[in-house]
């Protein structure tokens, strides 16, 4: 019986999902585990939670099927890292390393010429031209930039509060919000909220954590927050309209797919903020990021 099991994996900062697909693409198992970004968590840990992960995956397979076929890893963080993390695999069948922006490409784009912009712990653009070659903007990470990010969205909502409590900025609903959402009490000043994400252990991660609050304060018409996330989702926006310049040179902007993707720039009040400010012709993608790596592993043969 011929190998017809494949596997596939989006790897990032917050986490990695892992699927094991059938000869007819259907999934058949996943597999859940902890952020593999070596930027974020180190090589040594990333390196064990796949290959773990992998492992256990595997062992999914029925024993009637001799072999993977073929195995895909969509991974944040250096390529070579991974590349050389895959010569270490045995047994997984054809092993290819691919940029995780891929999978929402794919949903966005459907294999075809556009682009997606994406906004989740982090941000980027990517695009696909018309000869096919893939492209890749922003993605800097958290220390420098990453706009429309859950990051870049907690660090400018910080950033109002300490402002607004050392009286510089009218008060409003952020300082509050900032301070119930790290758990600080009402009377925290301006120092001990400082001092607070200064000093804690993962401040990307708690910063980025601020961003369900500000996007549900601009949901409710709070014109502060509404003016952050405009401002910050906006940077990604005009980020995304060089590279569709810059990739369909003479093309009708609007004629471009153009996918928003991720949980920030699908929320209502980012669409609705869009609209207007870009020729692009912006639309949601439906689906997470495992769900293009499954459509990728179905056109394999």
């Amino acid at each position: 019986m011929c190998a017809s099991y494949k596997i596939g994996v989006d790897g990032g900062g917050t986490k990695t999902e892992f699927i094991l697909v059938d000869a007819t693409g259907a999934i058949v198992a996943r597999q859940l585990a902890a952020a593999s970004n070596p930027n974020v968590v180190g090589a040594p840990l990333a390196r064990r939670i796949v290959t773990e992960a992998l492992h256990t995956l595997r062992a999914r397979v029925p024993e009637s099927t001799p072999a993977i076929a073929h195995t895909h890893l969509y991974m944040a963080g250096s390529r070579a890292f991974w590349l050389e993390v895959a010569g270490e695999l045995k047994d997984f069948g054809a092993i290819g390393v691919f940029h995780d922006a891929l999978p929402v490409l794919e949903l966005a784009t459907g294999g075809e010429p556009g682009l997606v912009l994406h906004a989740g712990t982090g941000s980027f653009v990517a695009g696909r031209g018309p000869d096919g070659a893939i492209h890749y903007a922003g993605g800097v990470g958290w220390r420098f930039g990453d706009p429309g990010s859950g990051y870049d969205l907690g660090r400018r909502a910080v950033a109002r509060a300490l402002l607004e409590l050392q009286g510089w900025a009218t008060p409003t609903r952020m300082s509050p919000a900032v301070r119930a959402a790290a758990g600080l009490g009402d009377a925290a000043d301006a120092p001990t909220i400082t001092r607070y994400f200064y000093q804690h252990a993962e401040p990307n991660r708690v910063i980025a954590a601020l961003s369900p609050v500000i996007l549900g304060l601009a949901s409710e018409g709070d014109e502060t927050a509404l003016q952050l996330v405009v401002e910050s989702a906006g940077e990604l926006l005009a980020l995304a309209h060089t590279v569709a310049v810059k990739l369909f040179p003479g093309a009708e902007i609007g004629a471009v797919k153009a996918g928003l993707s991720g949980p920030i720039l699908t929320q209502a009040v980012v669409t609705h903020a869009f609209a207007g400010r870009s020729a692009l012709a912006l639309t949601p993608v439906v689906g997470t990021p495992i769900d293009g790596i499954q459509r990728l592993l179905a056109r394999l043969k």
